[in-house]
């Protein structure tokens, strides 16, 4: 596959990240989510998307890739930084954790579509239509989070503007600088994973959280499901 398509399958994934978005911005449907639930059962949703990522293919893959040392390494380092990201967004009273999570798992999973595509792999529009469906709900949860952060509208805009963007960087980096055994991809996928994992038990599933209710955790099982299938469909 040439590059110029997989920029464009990529640019696509990304693009489902402002079409979340702009489904929790109708009003209607806004309320509708509040009192059933529903916006609880999405974050909960992206939170399970993530852990699929990182456990069936962020992980695995950088494991394959990389020694010892370097996997230890890389997933400790990608914890501490966005530990103190975290920390240092607490204390300006904002949050990004969805967001934050969102491109975490965005970015590597475009740079394997396009390490994928440069070896010609068949699969490379099937994980970009796997991408695309975790980008969803995960735009949906993070515009929720940073309405509640009382985030500027202005901000909000630019931000989901620009986030599908770093889909077509992150697959041409991908495509023209590594390949499918790449220590570098390894190491990245790692560091990803461990700043994910902290963001999931840190902010997103503590914060979608309902006392004496119960529905809204099943979307944690149901993002992990997608992402179950997802893997399997790829293999």
């Amino acid at each position: 596959m040439t590059l110029a398509p997989v920029l464009l399958l990529a640019l696509a994934a990304g693009l489902s990240i402002p079409l979340g978005a702009g489904i929790a911005s109708v009003e209607r449907l806004e309320k509708w989510c509040r009192k059933m639930e529903m916006d609880s059962f999405v974050s909960y949703f992206g939170g399970g998307a993530l852990l699929a990522a990182i456990a069936l293919v962020l992980l695995p893959r950088g494991l394959e890739q990389t020694s010892l040392g370097l996997a230890v390494g890389s997933f400790l380092a990608g914890s501490l930084v966005f530990w103190q990201i975290s920390a240092q967004l607490e204390r300006r009273r904002s949050s990004a954790s969805n967001l934050m999570g969102m491109l975490l798992d965005f970015v590597p999973e475009a740079m394997i579509l396009g390490a994928a595509a440069s070896q010609g792999s068949a699969t490379a529009m099937l994980l970009a239509l796997f991408i695309a469906l975790q980008n969803m709900p995960e735009g949906f949860a993070a515009l929720n989070e940073m309405r509640q952060a009382r985030v500027a509208k202005t901000r909000i805009r630019a931000t989901f503007a620009l986030a599908p963007l770093a889909g077509p960087l992150a697959a041409w980096f991908g495509y023209s600088c590594m390949d499918m055994g790449s220590v570098w991809l390894g190491g990245i996928m790692l560091f990803c994973s461990g700043g994910i994992l902290y963001l999931i038990f840190q902010d997103i599933a503590p914060r979608a959280h309902l006392q004496h209710r119960h529905f809204p955790a099943l979307g944690a099982v149901t993002g992990f499901l997608l992402g179950m299938t997802g893997t399997l469909l790829l293999h």
